[in-house]
């Protein structure tokens, strides 16, 4: 009889467990009110507001724009170095980069999250019905800002890992998309400009620098041709911006657009904003323990020799902090700096249109030399250096990239410049060409039978 009573106990015992853990299981499937998109929160205007929100929450979160995605870049590049404890990152710098590498999983997954929410808005929204609040410009533009995200997520993901799985409606998961085959590299960037296109129908010529508008589109679209080599199409979007002089401009001196707790310059096209409640890690990772970081991330010791010296990068040494460490003088990248975590991700300044509309004038097959001279100067001018007076579209190619370099020495821009222009292998000496894009992570294989992997790195 006793022995009974405990069967009967532990019974009950075990169907309230399985409730309960049922009911957390549950629990722990629904998003949060920001990243939800799905058929119950996108009722209404307010639940599309909320959704789109979303999509930026996650484009700003530590895992894409807030650290980890820049970091990847950075360090695959010659401008950066990591001198942190978790040393397998080094094996970005080295081109030894195994596909269990931590970031990669978790940018990737930030990425297509970032996708999925887009995703749910590009689907449902349009179908709501307009109000006298809720009116069809405003339905327009929030599905517009939603094009324009998917295919800045699409972009990242292309020039990093090559032609990646083409996700266009919603799934329940970045880890539950299945039996998608990876598409090429062509499709992936075809796709991108279906997105850049739709969204330059649905969005607003208004001037918006944290959220995209009509111009912010005309700005990735001028650096998407520089990337597929349609040089006049990349003169004409970059044009675009630059001749908006009521509205963009490259204030001077250089530091203008960071320093003393810039942001939404004039120079800036496409940022994003943070503040003491989302914030990023940059400025602790980037800052030494004297100013409230672990300074693990700093310029490469080649590099800050480079960019310390004025003569040749101008003013942009304002990068660049001298701090001791150990008793020893020790170079800090100080373009993020704000250890409350609320620096910006500059993700296009009028800067880079400068240089896309230089090179692509260098590159045309009658090539524009004074045109593209006049944009180069333009930026170095900024700098506080002298003209260049170059003649030849070699010589100008050259020092573009060179100006790219310094620039944008901490923006992630290195790595894929070198990669887009065939110069990565000479430059980084790198001897495997399977090595110019990353491994797909390997937690990704594993979850999903019909995603293969880059060659170069096995299964």
């Amino acid at each position: 009889m006793q022995h009974k009573k405990y069967s009967l106990y532990y019974l009950i015992l075990f169907i309230l467990i399985s409730g309960a853990l049922a009911s957390c299981k549950k629990f722990l499937d629904v998003e949060p009110k920001t990243a939800t998109s799905d058929q119950v929160t996108i009722v209404d205007e307010a639940s599309a507001r909320t959704a789109v929100r979303g999509i930026y929450n996650q484009l700003e979160s530590n895992d894409y724009y807030g650290y980890n995605f820049p970091l990847l870049g950075n360090l695959s590049g010659d401008n950066v170095q990591y001198t942190g404890s978790q040393a397998v990152n080094k094996t970005l710098t080295t081109h030894t980069v195994r596909a269990d590498l931590g970031p990669l999983a978790s940018v990737w997954t930030s990425i297509y999250n970032t996708i999925n929410r887009a995703n749910n808005v590009i689907e449902k929204v349009p179908a709501l019905s307009t109000t006298t609040t809720f009116t069809e410009a405003v339905r327009n533009q929030l599905t517009g800002e939603a094009h324009f995200l998917r295919a800045l997520a699409y972009f990242g993901l292309v020039r990093t890992w090559g032609g990646v799985q083409l996700i266009l409606t919603p799934t329940q998961s970045a880890g539950t998309i299945g039996n998608v085959a990876r598409s090429s590299v062509q499709e992936t960037y075809a796709q991108i400009l279906k997105d850049l296109e739709a969204a330059e129908n649905l969005l607003p010529n208004t001037t918006n620098r944290i959220r995209a508008t009509k111009k912010t589109v005309w700005a990735l679209r001028a650096r998407y041709h520089l990337y597929v080599k349609e040089w006049a199409a990349a003169i004409d979007y970059a044009g675009r911006l630059i001749n908006d002089t009521e509205n963009y401009s490259l204030p001077t001196p250089y530091n203008s657009f960071f320093a003393n707790n810039a942001s939404n310059t004039r120079e800036s096209v496409f940022e994003l904003y943070y503040n003491t409640t989302v914030t990023n890690t940059q400025a602790y990772n980037w800052q030494p323990s004297a100013r409230g970081g672990i300074g693990w991330v700093r310029p490469a010791d080649e590099f800050a020799t480079v960019l310390s010296n004025a003569a040749i990068v101008g003013d942009r040494t304002q990068l660049l902090i001298n701090v001791p460490a150990n008793g020893i003088a020790t170079w800090y990248g100080n373009l993020y700096y704000r250890t409350n975590g609320t620096d910006p991700a500059y993700i296009i300044r009028l800067a880079e249109l400068y240089l896309i509309r230089a090179e692509a004038r260098a590159s045309l097959a009658a090539p524009d030399i004074a045109g593209a001279r006049e944009d180069l100067n333009k930026i170095r001018n900024r700098a506080s250096l002298a003209p260049l007076s170059l003649n030849t579209a070699a010589e100008l190619l050259t020092a573009i990239e060179s100006e790219n370099r310094y620039e944008f020495a901490f923006e992630n821009h290195r790595w894929y410049d070198l990669v887009r222009t065939g110069r990565a292998q000479a430059v980084l000496g790198i001897t495997d060409p399977t090595k110019l894009l990353l491994p797909i992570p390997y937690s990704q294989i594993l979850v999903d039978g019909s995603l293969t992997q880059n060659p170069g790195y096995g299964n």
